[in-house]
């Protein structure tokens, strides 16, 4: 399938295949990012309790995990929400830093502080706590962008096997034509022809 016969939806599609390598990547080096105190962005991710935060971000009912005060905290931040991102950078941004008065600016501003708390609780000195954010915000949109891209694969190896390893064999491992016409036996025109339907289906599921 040529660039010229798809619509701007499944390009971007097939971008999330050209991407795929280097967000694995990406996420590697993200890993090993240090905060201090032998902590890592990774361990900091995979701490209980910024996972906790994040979930209360993403807006599971209230009653569940928050107190009441919390819950006024909760209500106030909605009421300034335009829209309700994934990404905790994004989510951070999308809460305002100044409401409507002296009262709701406290409530506003007390996510953040929640955030730095989980960091100070780990024991961690950070000097750039937005840079830290910034950086465990990418790891985990990463990691939920590669597990999408792994999940259609997984889907799509259901119904058409071989699909999968032909599109990887491709896009991940940048193998040539001929590199996979000798690893699978085939001709160069039924490569080509394979290689069209395997992006069809993928797009089909991932679009």
């Amino acid at each position: 399938m040529s660039s010229m016969e798809m619509s701007t939806a499944e390009q971007r599609v097939i971008e999330q295949l050209q991407q795929y390598p280097q967000k694995r990547a990406r996420i590697q080096a993200l890993s090993t990012y240090s905060v201090g105190a032998g902590l890592t962005i990774s361990r900091l991710d995979e701490d209980d309790q910024l996972q906790e935060l994040h979930r209360r971000l993403r807006g599971l009912p209230s009653y569940m995990y928050l107190s009441e005060k919390e819950q006024r905290l909760e209500t106030t931040a909605h009421a300034y929400l335009t829209r309700y991102p994934a990404g905790l950078k994004a989510q951070l941004e999308a809460i305002p830093t100044m409401g409507a008065d002296v009262e709701d600016d406290k409530l506003l501003q007390e996510l953040r502080r929640k955030i730095k708390k989980v960091i100070d609780a780990r024991g961690c000195n950070v000097d750039d706590l937005a840079e830290v954010l910034e950086r465990v915000a990418e790891l985990q949109d990463l990691v939920s962008e590669v597990n999408w891209i792994d999940n259609v694969l997984d889907l799509l190896e259901k119904y058409k096997p071989g699909y999968p390893r032909l599109l990887r064999m491709i896009y991940f491992e940048n193998m040539t034509n001929q590199e996979i016409v000798d690893k699978m036996n085939v001709s160069k025109t039924t490569l080509h022809r394979l290689r069209k339907k395997a992006e069809i289906e993928y797009i089909a599921l991932a679009k």
